[in-house]
């Protein structure tokens, strides 16, 4: 599905602990794997029950009652090809598509994670870490 313009991105910090009810059941195993909290999210549709939310390739029907936009976008979004601005010395440079984007709201502060060669890097980068490749 394509991005809607502009994009709207935000947070769903549901849990388990708030019940299914927030979570389509199509939806509700893989969200629940998906551990949404501090993850940001895309909203690409809403209707009048459910609001559809995209995560890298996953999209999931939610309901709209926790979803918290933030008006801060995400220097890097999903599918981005970015390459790491200063590697270890003696290692070349990660360079790979975004894949995972976290927010700290305590630090108001974006981190990224990269598939490199079809693999996730353990690492987490930080945004000036990363520049668009």
């Amino acid at each position: 599905m394509p991005r809607p313009k502009p994009v709207i991105y935000g947070l769903y910090p549901w849990t388990t602990e708030y019940g299914f009810s927030y979570v389509h059941p199509a939806n509700r195993r893989s969200f629940e794997w998906l551990e949404p909290l501090g993850k940001v999210f895309e909203k690409i549709d809403e209707t009048d029950d459910w609001i559809s939310l995209r995560y890298d390739e996953q999209q999931f029907k939610v309901s709209r009652e926790l979803f918290r936009e933030l008006y801060v976008k995400p220097p890097f979004s999903f599918g981005d090809v970015v390459g790491e601005v200063q590697p270890e010395p003696g290692r070349a440079p990660h360079q790979g598509l975004i894949s995972d984007v976290f927010y700290d709201e305590g630090a108001d502060t974006f981190r990224f994670q990269l598939v490199e060669r079809k693999r996730k890097v353990k690492r987490i980068f930080e945004a000036d870490e990363l520049r668009l490749a």
